[in-house]
């Protein structure tokens, strides 16, 4: 053989393929066969059939905390994907997602799939969306350490990504449990990873990796609206600690008012408590948003921010109507630490947690929020870090069961 029939083969791995399935990724619910490949959700079936929302379809569908976890000699990985990217006109344009790697447990590289891919373009002015179909693209890892490893692949937080095909140089095989608490929560586009560069960087991400819990993340973008059929998932998905932030959303589409919102959140809670009836269980209010502190909702593009280039909402609400019963972001918080108080008394696991300790007054002025709604990538972190030293270290370390 001569010495460049030699490198290249050197260069190009005798590839192996293995189909994506349930056993290969973690902190999916459903996996959807598709014409090209699968695609991870969020939710079950049965609670997407329950909701006509383009805003749900589009948040859950998008793998915020999904990952491929498999086990490996190999030194060279590829997945071919088909991602669903949002393109809002007039709003700066949004960088391609990315998939992340860590071999076991530390990060070894970062990939996009660039010039491929679907987009839906929004134009929010006129309430209209033209959908363009696009071809699938491949992210490649290589130069892998050599032996037996646990690799992870996080999907883009924030594409909806179809997975056509897992190639690598050696066998896999899924890798075992990790032994570690399962931590499911549920949120908004906070919890879903807005503005955060990495799949690994999102604050739930961050902190169950801190504070050594395996995430299941359903925080829904625009989307944690007391819905029932999300209590039920939350209900039916076996954790040891689970966490329900609640608020932001509900001022945002101003869904309902005081009377209706005490009602849902015991409904929520009791629904959650049927599957979990012992297991800590965190109603973690809103983090500080100066905007809607006192204005309620709804919440709406600045257009005129737009036109100049730069994404800025802005509350519409009237004070005065707090006092018939709209909700604004005090409102809420006095009313979610109402109810803890009120079940605790018969339910010693359930916990009130202040958003405000988790991004406050005094953060808001070093790291305000970008746009006026949503963290950047340092709020994240911020966030994460102090989620996982002040809560899931007092509830973890002494109340979670680990599950074997």
């Amino acid at each position: 053989m001569s010495h460049a029939s030699r490198a290249n083969r050197a260069a190009e791995p005798e590839w192996i393929t293995t189909p994506v399935t349930a056993d290969l990724l973690r902190g999916a619910l459903d996996v959807e066969r598709t014409e090209h490949g699968v695609l991870p959700h969020r939710l079950p079936a049965r609670a997407r059939a329950q909701c006509a929302d383009p805003q749900l379809a589009m948040a859950e569908s998008q793998p915020s905390g999904v990952r491929l976890v498999f086990r490996s000699a190999a030194t060279a990985v590829e997945l071919t994907a088909l991602p669903t990217r949002r393109v809002y006109v007039g709003a700066p344009p949004r960088p391609d997602g990315v998939y992340e790697l860590l071999v076991d447990g530390r990060p070894a590289g970062q990939a996009s799939v660039t010039g491929g891919g679907r987009t839906v373009t929004v134009d929010m002015t006129a309430g209209t969306g033209e959908f363009r179909t696009g071809e699938p693209g491949t992210v490649r890892f290589a130069e892998l350490s050599e032996g037996v490893k646990d690799i992870e692949i996080w999907l883009p937080h924030n594409e909806t990504t179809e997975l056509l095909a897992l190639r690598t140089d050696a066998p896999v095989e899924p890798a075992p449990p990790s032994g570690r608490p399962v931590w499911l929560h549920h949120g908004s586009s906070i919890s879903h990873g807005s503005d955060a560069v990495l799949p690994t960087a999102i604050w739930p991400a961050l902190a169950a990796s801190l504070g050594g819990v395996e995430l299941i993340n359903l925080g829904l973008g625009g989307s944690a609206l007391l819905d029932p059929f999300t209590a039920r998932t939350l209900r039916d998905t076996p954790a040891d600690l689970i966490s329900v932030k609640l608020g932001i959303n509900l001022v945002n589409t101003d869904l309902m008012r005081l009377r209706a919102f005490g009602p849902a959140v015991h409904g929520f809670l009791d629904t959650v408590r049927e599957g979990h009836p012992t297991a800590p269980l965190l109603v973690v209010s809103p983090i500080l948003c100066p905007m809607h502190e006192e204005t309620p909702g709804p919440t709406a593009l600045d257009f005129t921010a737009v036109a100049e280039g730069r994404l800025w909402f802005q509350p519409m609400g009237d004070r005065a109507e707090v006092a018939h019963g709209k909700l604004n972001l005090r409102v809420i918080r006095a009313e979610l630490a109402r109810i803890v108080d009120r079940r605790a008394a018969d339910d010693p696991n359930l916990h009130y947690v202040d958003g405000r300790d988790l991004y406050g007054e005094a953060d808001a002025a070093e790291l305000p929020l970008p746009d006026g709604l949503h963290p950047d990538a340092a709020t994240h972190r911020l966030i994460g870090e102090r989620f996982a030293e002040r809560v899931l270290s007092a509830h973890v370390l002494r109340n979670a069961r680990i599950r074997r």
